[in-house]
């Protein structure tokens, strides 16, 4: 049995940088969009996502040096794992090319332009990959090369034209798919999210130029007598390592920054209603029960509902003539209109708890308590709930609620003695 010597740095750039780094974020983004793949699989826009990154990640795996020596024992040919990742490779590259023109042209492009360019696609990278197979046939590369196969037989018949053909195959793949991403993200009315993929994207591809100049660089520096074979060997990997994670993420982000983004929202909106929810739990004497597996849109939803029924449950108790000073005293102060309705809403909450503290059954009724919430037509939910969000907000801020009560009071006194 035959002992591998190993280089401890050899073996970190291998299994943490290199390779195995972009193999688990490919694989991490790959299973966070596998259920939607799954649930909506007749979309060819999610399948081709998923296309790519299976791909990519089997590209990651069996180009990993280690990998290559299994296959290549495995199967029992010297170098079979050259020709099985150049395949690989190509794949992928058709993959990102047919992914561009169904994204970028949308599923209903049915065009006689949009079928031909499907159809150069399959059939051209079809092509380069049974050239590959039958170039390496025709080769003669005995020796076993793990890292430096690229420069090792760059100068070797057919294993020249086989390298060249799959750096060739990238390089158009790379540029024709980096130019329709970047004039993409220039498209106005985008959305943000898919903004910042498309320019992730953009930047991973431009890391894939980056890669296939290297590698053309040394195979080049090879046929003029030349050694650069560190471009190949130790440039071109950790690049492609950084491509690979950027394209994942790229493809990754809208989807889970909008995800994300609207948890955060709900989250937000349920932290901005504590204070008006602690208020009208001190009215009820009784909150929202605690459920452990309701979702946070769920909390949020019996939150606003706990308290529009408190607070419309306090709606008769509610002084309109209060409501309407305190938007003038508040406006008075220098507060802005929308700032200055939340903190008359806020006195005129705050009146009625001490209204129905004297008095639980007042004369007068809902219609003037709705008015002063600002409800004069009858409750809407979408404004309602946001005039909820603001006057929770500006509770607070008990010493500007104090000073527009103050303010008002005065101007009352004022209209009396005259």
């Amino acid at each position: 049995m035959t002992v591998l010597a190993l280089d401890p740095s050899r073996l970190l750039d291998e299994f943490y940088i290199s390779f195995w780094i972009p193999t688990a974020v490919l694989t991490a983004a790959l299973v966070f969009k596998l259920p939607t793949i799954i649930r909506l699989w007749r979309d060819p826009l999610l399948r081709g996502v998923g296309g790519v990154l299976l791909l990519a990640c089997a590209v990651f795996v069996f180009c990993a040096p280690s990998t290559i020596a299994r296959v290549n024992r495995l199967i029992g040919v010297p170098n079979v794992s050259a020709p099985w990742c150049y395949s690989l490779i190509t794949a992928m590259c058709g993959s990102c090319l047919l992914l561009v023109i169904t994204w970028r042209n949308g599923l209903s492009d049915r065009s006689a332009a949009t079928r031909r360019a499907v159809r150069w696609v399959i059939s051209v990278y079809s092509g380069v990959i049974v050239a590959l197979w039958v170039l390496f046939l025709l080769a003669d590369a005995p020796e076993e090369r793990l890292r430096d196969l690229d420069t090792y037989y760059a100068t070797t018949p057919f294993m020249r034209e086989e390298i060249l053909l799959y750096l060739v195959a990238h390089a158009v793949a790379v540029l024709i798919t980096s130019q329709q991403i970047w004039n993409w993200v220039r498209t106005e009315g985008l959305d943000g999210w898919l903004r910042w993929g498309l320019k992730l994207l953009g930047a991973g591809y431009v890391l894939n130029l980056i890669f296939n100049v290297s590698k053309l660089t040394a195979v080049f520096a090879r046929w003029w007598g030349q050694d650069l074979d560190w471009l190949s060997t130790n440039l071109a990997p950790p690049v492609a390592s950084l491509s690979a994670i950027l394209v994942a993420v790229g493809f990754v982000l809208p989807h889970a920054g909008q995800y994300l983004h609207d948890r955060w929202r709900v989250r937000l909106a349920h932290r901005e209603l504590r204070p008006l929810y602690q208020l009208m739990r001190s009215v009820s004497g009784e909150g929202v029960p605690f459920v452990l597996r309701a979702t946070p849109e769920l909390r949020l939803t019996r939150r606003e509902t706990f308290i529009r029924d408190v607070l419309l449950s306090l709606a008769r108790h509610i002084d309109a003539g209060l409501g309407r000073r305190s938007y003038d005293a508040a406006l008075g102060l220098g507060h802005p209109p929308e700032r200055a309705r939340a903190l008359a809403a806020a006195v005129g909450i705050l009146d009625a708890i001490e209204a129905k503290g004297r008095d639980p059954e007042p004369a007068w009724g809902s219609p003037q308590a709705l008015e002063a919430l600002g409800e004069a037509t009858g409750p809407d939910t979408t404004s309602l709930l946001r005039e909820i969000g603001a006057v929770s907000r500006t509770l607070r801020h008990p010493d500007d609620i104090e000073a527009v009560r103050a303010h008002a009071a005065a101007q009352q006194s004022v209209a009396a003695h005259d």
